[in-house]
C-alpha cells in the first residue's frame, strides 16, 4: 500500500514538474499565436537547407509549444528528436541575446545552422543581424549561451 501511495505521489510530481516547464517555455519561447516559428516548418531548415511554411493538419505541440510542418514525414522526424530541430534561444534573435541577453523577434527566412542548431536573427529595416553574428560568432554564441541559461531558468 505504501508504495501505491508513494508511486502516486511521485507521479503528481512529475506532472506537476512538466506543467511547470511547459509554461516556463510558453513564457520565454518566441511564438505567434502560440505558434512557433511562424509557422515555419522547424524540420526544412534542416531537410531542404531552407523554411518552408507548415500546414495546420502536420502540427504537433512539444511541451506547451506548437510547431507546424509541411509533410507528415517532417513531423514524424521531429517527433523523434525535438531538440534536434528546435531553434536555439527560444526562437529568439541569436545576435540579441549574444550582444546585449535581450529577445528580439525574427525574421524566420533568416538563419544560420551551427553544428546541428538553428539560429534565427533579426532582418528588418536594412539590419540583418546575421552579418553581425557573423563577425563575431564564437563570442557572441558563449555570450548567447550564458544570457539564455539566465533567462531561461
Amino acid at each position: 500500500m505504501q508504495k501505491l501511495i508513494f508511486s502516486t505521489l511521485l507521479l503528481l510530481l512529475l506532472q506537476q514538474t512538466v506543467q511547470a516547464q511547459d509554461a516556463l517555455r510558453k513564457t520565454h519561447f518566441n511564438t505567434s499565436n502560440s505558434i512557433a516559428l511562424a509557422g515555419y516548418d522547424a524540420v526544412s531548415y534542416f531537410t531542404q537547407k531552407k523554411p518552408s511554411k507548415g500546414q495546420e493538419e502536420h502540427s504537433v505541440i512539444h511541451q506547451g509549444i506548437l510547431y507546424r510542418f509541411s509533410t507528415t514525414a517532417n513531423k514524424e522526424l521531429f517527433k523523434a528528436n525535438p531538440r534536434k530541430y528546435e531553434p536555439e534561444y527560444g526562437g529568439w534573435c541569436a545576435y540579441a541575446m549574444g550582444a546585449k541577453g535581450e529577445k528580439v523577434s525574427v525574421d524566420p527566412e533568416t538563419f544560420k545552422i551551427v553544428n546541428g542548431k538553428l539560429f534565427l536573427f533579426y532582418n528588418q529595416f536594412f539590419n540583418n543581424t546575421l552579418k553581425d553574428w557573423n563577425k563575431d560568432e564564437s563570442n557572441l554564441m558563449t555570450k548567447a549561451n550564458a544570457n539564455w541559461n539566465k533567462l531561461f531558468r
